[in-house]
């Protein structure tokens, strides 16, 4: 499907689900311009947080006119600048945001994979928290990477029960009525490791989607700190595997006992009747 006949196409979808793409920048000049015309062959339904930006950014994002954007004047950290694209995003009138980083190692084309599940979601359906899944044995990707995404999979099944195969894709489709309802309190990276733990615990259909990837060591810039923020989201696993043993799990069982005790009215047959809606 080319260009011409995708937008059109994905942009009726975007709006009939009231999706935007949330795109958190820093210092990704040599990607960003490309980025955005990749995304807007697909939708305009795009919002900006430039996290305070030291190269020519904020000139590039100035030649896109169209494109919401915020501007903090001092970087402030990628989990910050992404809940305020939350806030953002919920106030303009989305229900949903699909984050996408800025350094090019992702594929506009995806888009769509994270808005068939808005497609076919039923009413009463748990809101979809959607993680891009990345083929992690691809040769561009870093062997760190790798590993690291292992270990993080693995404490979101002890932390949740949900099993996931990539817990750090930054592409990701959430839920914004749901995300603004938490508290969140990390500002780094570590937030996206936060949110989709908390909102699993608030009962978010959380899950893998595959999507392409890709890591030009020429062009590509990350901001992640190995130590810094690797002592960062350890300490917060600690913290949630605490928070589980001493509130997640009493809850779950005082929930349990309260619905067995529930009295039933009077005359109410225990089979239970299909309303015919």
């Amino acid at each position: 499907m080319d260009n011409k006949t995708a937008r059109p196409h994905l942009q009726k979808d975007f709006d009939t689900h009231k999706v935007c793409v949330l795109i958190p920048t820093f210092n990704n000049a040599g990607t960003l311009e490309r980025v955005l015309n990749d995304v807007l062959q697909y939708t305009s339904n795009i919002l900006v947080v430039n996290d305070g930006s030291t190269d020519h950014t904020a000139e590039i994002l100035a030649t896109f006119p169209t494109i919401q954007t915020f501007q903090y004047k001092q970087n402030q950290g990628k989990g910050h600048a992404l809940k305020k694209g939350f806030q953002l995003a919920q106030e303009a009138g989305f229900r949903y945001a699909i984050s996408m980083d800025s350094d090019g190692q992702h594929f506009a084309d995806d888009l769509a994979v994270f808005l068939e599940p808005l497609k076919n979601k039923k009413a009463g359906a748990p809101e979809p928290l959607i993680i891009g899944s990345r083929k992690m044995d691809h040769p561009s990707v870093p062997d760190k990477s790798s590993l690291g995404n292992r270990l993080s999979s693995f404490m979101f099944l002890i932390e949740t029960g949900i099993r996931l195969q990539d817990t750090q894709c930054g592409f990701r489709l959430y839920p914004l009525n749901l995300i603004n309802g938490l508290r969140l309190y990390t500002t780094k990276f570590e937030l996206e490791i936060e949110v989709i733990v908390k909102a699993a615990w608030e009962g978010a259909a959380v899950q893998n989607l595959p999507v392409k990837v890709l890591y030009d060591p020429k062009e590509r810039v990350t901001h992640f700190r190995p130590f810094q923020d690797v002592a960062r989201i350890t300490l917060l696993n600690i913290i949630f595997i605490l928070v589980l043993i001493f509130y997640i799990l009493p809850r779950a069982g005082i929930r349990k006992l309260q619905v067995k005790k529930k009295p039933k009215l009077a005359g109410q047959s225990p089979v239970t009747h299909e309303t015919g809606s």
